[in-house]
């Protein structure tokens, strides 16, 4: 396995075999993202998918997910903070 540091926590760990995730973004995660990282942003994904009712087919909801990975991964522009008064919905 390739050592990485990671972009959001700035360690220095064991990365992936492959991306886990499609494109250059996965191709980004492959090269700045460490296990643990990734495994935070599952947890924070499942959340969010969860607490707007996403449907992850709809191909707005994948952009709002994959907006919110960069953000998190490598603090990149602004992730969309969860606001429990807007449980169920979702601006885009």
């Amino acid at each position: 396995m390739p050592t990485i540091t990671c972009a959001r926590c700035g360690k220095t760990q064991e990365g992936f075999e492959r991306a886990p995730f499609p494109g250059a973004i996965g191709a980004r995660v492959l090269d700045a993202t460490c296990r643990d990282c990734w495994n935070a942003w599952l947890k924070q994904q499942t959340m969010l998918i969860n607490h707007y009712g996403l449907n992850v087919m709809d191909p707005q909801a994948r952009q709002f997910l994959t907006r919110n990975m960069q953000a998190f991964l490598f603090k990149a522009g602004d992730g969309d903070a969860v606001d429990t008064s807007k449980q169920g919905t979702i601006s885009y």
